[in-house]
Protein backbone atom coordinates (compact mmCIF):
# COMPACT_ATOMS: atom_id res chain seq x y z
CA UNK A 1 0.00 0.00 0.00
CA UNK A 2 1.15 3.56 -0.91
CA UNK A 3 1.56 5.67 1.97
CA UNK A 4 1.65 10.12 1.98
CA UNK A 5 4.49 11.10 1.87
CA UNK A 6 4.67 12.51 5.75
CA UNK A 7 5.11 8.75 6.48
CA UNK A 8 1.22 8.14 7.72
CA UNK A 9 -0.93 5.65 7.14
CA UNK A 10 -3.61 6.22 4.78
CA UNK A 11 -6.28 3.77 6.33
CA UNK A 12 -5.21 3.58 9.69
CA UNK A 13 -5.04 5.74 13.04
CA UNK A 14 -2.09 5.73 15.13
CA UNK A 15 0.82 4.61 13.00
CA UNK A 16 3.41 5.83 10.59
CA UNK A 17 6.21 4.33 8.53
CA UNK A 18 9.72 5.20 10.01
CA UNK A 19 12.60 3.22 7.90
CA UNK A 20 10.55 0.86 5.99
CA UNK A 21 9.15 -0.34 9.72
CA UNK A 22 5.55 0.98 11.10
CA UNK A 23 5.70 2.54 14.45
CA UNK A 24 2.89 3.18 17.09
CA UNK A 25 2.15 5.87 19.46
CA UNK A 26 -0.76 7.46 21.05
CA UNK A 27 -1.13 10.48 23.28
CA UNK A 28 -2.46 10.55 26.36
CA UNK A 29 -5.43 12.06 26.65
CA UNK A 30 -5.50 15.42 28.78
CA UNK A 31 -1.77 15.45 28.16
CA UNK A 32 1.39 16.28 25.87
CA UNK A 33 2.75 13.45 26.26
CA UNK A 34 2.51 10.02 23.99
CA UNK A 35 3.33 6.55 24.90
CA UNK A 36 5.43 4.63 22.49
CA UNK A 37 3.46 1.26 21.16
CA UNK A 38 6.67 -0.03 20.01
CA UNK A 39 8.43 -0.69 15.96
CA UNK A 40 6.58 -3.53 13.84
CA UNK A 41 6.91 -5.21 10.01
CA UNK A 42 3.76 -4.40 9.43
CA UNK A 43 1.40 -1.66 9.44
CA UNK A 44 -1.60 -4.71 10.60
CA UNK A 45 0.50 -5.04 13.40
CA UNK A 46 1.08 -1.77 14.36
CA UNK A 47 -2.51 -0.96 14.22
CA UNK A 48 -3.73 -3.37 16.39
CA UNK A 49 -1.03 -2.37 19.22
CA UNK A 50 -2.52 1.20 18.78
CA UNK A 51 -5.84 -0.03 19.18
CA UNK A 52 -5.13 -2.00 22.48
CA UNK A 53 -3.63 1.52 23.88
CA UNK A 54 -6.73 3.42 22.67
CA UNK A 55 -8.93 1.21 24.50
CA UNK A 56 -7.11 1.46 27.20
CA UNK A 57 -6.84 5.24 28.05
CA UNK A 58 -10.08 5.94 26.03
CA UNK A 59 -12.75 3.47 26.97
CA UNK A 60 -15.28 1.81 24.94
CA UNK A 61 -15.73 5.11 23.25
CA UNK A 62 -11.84 4.72 20.85
CA UNK A 63 -12.15 4.98 17.72
CA UNK A 64 -10.12 1.66 16.69
CA UNK A 65 -8.85 0.25 13.51
CA UNK A 66 -10.27 -2.84 13.57
CA UNK A 67 -13.14 -2.85 15.74
CA UNK A 68 -14.48 -6.76 14.99
CA UNK A 69 -11.12 -7.60 16.97
CA UNK A 70 -11.82 -5.96 20.35
CA UNK A 71 -12.79 -8.62 22.41
CA UNK A 72 -10.00 -10.30 21.53
CA UNK A 73 -7.39 -7.88 22.29
CA UNK A 74 -5.57 -8.33 25.58
CA UNK A 75 -6.57 -6.11 28.58
CA UNK A 76 -3.28 -3.77 29.90
CA UNK A 77 -3.02 -4.46 33.71
CA UNK A 78 -2.90 -1.18 34.63
CA UNK A 79 -3.28 2.36 32.72
CA UNK A 80 0.61 2.69 33.07
CA UNK A 81 2.96 2.90 29.98
CA UNK A 82 4.82 0.03 30.74
CA UNK A 83 1.33 -2.03 30.75
CA UNK A 84 -0.27 -0.53 27.94
CA UNK A 85 2.97 -1.05 25.71
CA UNK A 86 3.32 -4.71 26.73
CA UNK A 87 -0.52 -5.64 26.20
CA UNK A 88 0.05 -3.49 22.77
CA UNK A 89 3.12 -5.75 21.63
CA UNK A 90 1.20 -9.07 22.97
CA UNK A 91 -1.73 -7.87 20.37
CA UNK A 92 0.62 -7.56 17.18
CA UNK A 93 2.38 -10.74 18.14
CA UNK A 94 -1.07 -12.78 18.11
CA UNK A 95 -1.76 -10.65 15.06
CA UNK A 96 1.48 -11.78 13.29
CA UNK A 97 0.70 -15.44 14.17
CA UNK A 98 -2.72 -15.40 12.98
CA UNK A 99 -1.28 -14.08 9.92
CA UNK A 100 1.10 -16.58 9.43
CA UNK A 101 -1.42 -19.59 9.95
CA UNK A 102 -4.32 -18.05 7.34
CA UNK A 103 -1.26 -17.61 4.86
CA UNK A 104 -0.34 -21.56 5.82
CA UNK A 105 -4.18 -22.27 5.10
CA UNK A 106 -4.09 -20.92 1.72
CA UNK A 107 -1.18 -22.63 1.16
CA UNK A 108 -2.81 -26.15 -1.23
CA UNK A 109 -0.55 -28.56 -2.19
CA UNK A 110 2.80 -26.51 -1.02
CA UNK A 111 4.91 -26.70 2.40
CA UNK A 112 5.78 -23.46 3.72
CA UNK A 113 7.87 -22.54 6.05
CA UNK A 114 7.83 -19.06 8.20
CA UNK A 115 10.32 -17.73 9.70
CA UNK A 116 9.29 -15.43 12.63
CA UNK A 117 11.09 -12.25 12.96
CA UNK A 118 10.91 -10.93 16.20
CA UNK A 119 9.91 -7.29 15.60
CA UNK A 120 11.98 -5.08 17.70
CA UNK A 121 10.22 -2.60 20.95
CA UNK A 122 12.13 0.58 21.77
CA UNK A 123 12.04 1.73 25.39
CA UNK A 124 13.79 4.85 24.35
CA UNK A 125 12.09 7.70 25.98
CA UNK A 126 9.90 9.78 23.58
CA UNK A 127 10.68 13.24 22.91
CA UNK A 128 7.45 15.00 22.79
CA UNK A 129 8.43 18.05 20.09
CA UNK A 130 5.13 20.43 20.76
CA UNK A 131 5.61 20.06 24.29
CA UNK A 132 9.59 21.07 23.88
CA UNK A 133 8.91 23.69 21.47
CA UNK A 134 5.86 24.66 23.76
CA UNK A 135 3.97 24.92 20.65
CA UNK A 136 0.72 23.97 22.76
CA UNK A 137 0.96 27.80 24.41
CA UNK A 138 1.73 28.93 20.82
CA UNK A 139 -1.74 30.70 20.32
CA UNK A 140 -2.08 31.87 24.22
CA UNK A 141 0.88 33.91 23.15
CA UNK A 142 0.12 34.59 19.61
CA UNK A 143 -3.42 36.28 21.46
CA UNK A 144 -1.61 37.87 24.17
CA UNK A 145 0.56 39.59 21.66
CA UNK A 146 -2.17 40.88 19.80
CA UNK A 147 -3.12 43.01 23.32
CA UNK A 148 0.03 44.47 23.51
CA UNK A 149 -0.36 48.62 22.50
CA UNK A 150 1.53 49.30 19.21
CA UNK A 151 4.23 51.80 19.64
CA UNK A 152 4.29 55.28 19.09
CA UNK A 153 5.62 56.28 15.46
CA UNK A 154 6.76 59.75 15.76
CA UNK A 155 8.15 61.32 12.11
CA UNK A 156 11.56 62.22 11.83
CA UNK A 157 10.81 64.24 8.88
CA UNK A 158 8.82 67.06 10.76
CA UNK A 159 8.42 67.60 14.63
CA UNK A 160 4.95 69.44 14.17
CA UNK A 161 2.69 66.44 13.07
CA UNK A 162 0.56 66.78 15.57
CA UNK A 163 -2.72 66.15 14.66
CA UNK A 164 -3.76 69.68 14.70
CA UNK A 165 -1.20 70.72 11.91
CA UNK A 166 -2.59 67.96 9.74
CA UNK A 167 -4.30 71.05 7.61
CA UNK A 168 -7.54 68.94 7.86
CA UNK A 169 -5.61 65.94 5.71
CA UNK A 170 -6.40 62.83 6.98
CA UNK A 171 -5.10 59.13 5.86
CA UNK A 172 -8.65 58.10 4.39
CA UNK A 173 -8.83 61.42 2.25
CA UNK A 174 -6.00 60.00 -0.24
Amino acid sequence: MASSSSGKHPMYRGIRCRSGKWVSEIREPRKTTRIWLGTYPTPEMAAAAYDVAALALKGSEAVVNFPASVASYPVPASTSSADIRKAAADAAASLQKSENKTSETNQVGTVQHHEVKDFEITTEEYVDEDAFLNLPNLLVDMAEGLLVSPPRITSALSDDDSPDNSHGGSLWNF
